[in-house]
């Protein structure tokens, strides 16, 4: 279980503040205003606090509990504004709409591009299609790749048939465009990594016994009890 040691809260105020926060499309004023009329008065920075200190870890524990996805990706990126300036949130389902994996980063290049590959495959194993655009940075990324491997991933640059990820980067912005934008890359990599897990568990991609039967809200605070204390 998530350790809250020291804050005056209790853990269940803090999950169900962070919950929805990475769930729905909501400012931290917002969730403040909703917690005072439920007679929970707690200011909008320390709901910022939670997010930013639990969503990563929470997002951490659930990959030990993610199935497992399709070998035919679907890779893009989309932006997010950090301090005002774009940077490249780096995505991949597969072909049934899975997320594979994402990465947040500050530039948009082959080295960004490599780094995503290299997260993704070390959690999801290696692919054997890879679909996107016609970026040359993300290419280059793959063949570089591809130089290392007995077995290159076949890699497809055709655009429409990259749609299926570039309408699950909406579901994503849809929550991130209360936000105002993020004050940091920590935070914004915190923050959707908590959106990003959401996502997941509503696209059924949450592995325990019996998560089946629960709502999206149980199966969440299900996963929070599978923490590890640090």
């Amino acid at each position: 279980m998530l350790k809250t040691k020291g804050m005056r809260f209790p853990i269940d105020v803090i999950l169900v503040c962070i919950r929805w926060y990475a769930a729905y499309p909501l400012s931290y004023r917002h969730l403040e205003e909703m917690m005072q009329e439920r007679g929970v008065a707690v200011d909008h920075s320390s709901i910022n606090r939670w997010a930013v200190r639990f969503l990563p870890l929470l997002e951490k524990a659930f990959r030990n509990h993610k199935r497992a996805v399709g070998k035919n990706w679907r890779m893009d990126e989309t932006y997010i504004k950090v301090k005002g300036v774009w940077k490249y949130l780096y995505r991949a389902v597969d072909k049934q709409g899975k997320t594979v994996d994402f990465l947040l980063t500050a530039k948009r290049d082959a080295s960004a591009a490599r780094r995503f590959f290299d997260k993704a495959m070390r959690h999801s194993n290696v692919p054997d299609t890879v679909t996107m655009d016609k970026s040359g940075a993300n290419k280059a990324a793959l063949d570089q790749l591809n130089t290392q491997r007995d077995i290159p991933i076949k890699i497809r640059q055709v655009k429409y048939l990259n749609n299926i990820v570039e309408q699950d980067h909406r579901a994503v912005k849809r929550v991130t465009r209360p936000m105002l934008g993020f004050k940091s890359l920590r935070s914004a990599r915190s923050v959707l990594a908590g959106i990003e897990l959401m996502h997941m568990i509503r696209k059924g991609q949450f592995m325990m016994a019996g998560c089946d039967n629960m709502s999206f809200a149980n199966q969440f605070y299900t996963l929070a009890g599978q923490v590890r204390p640090a």
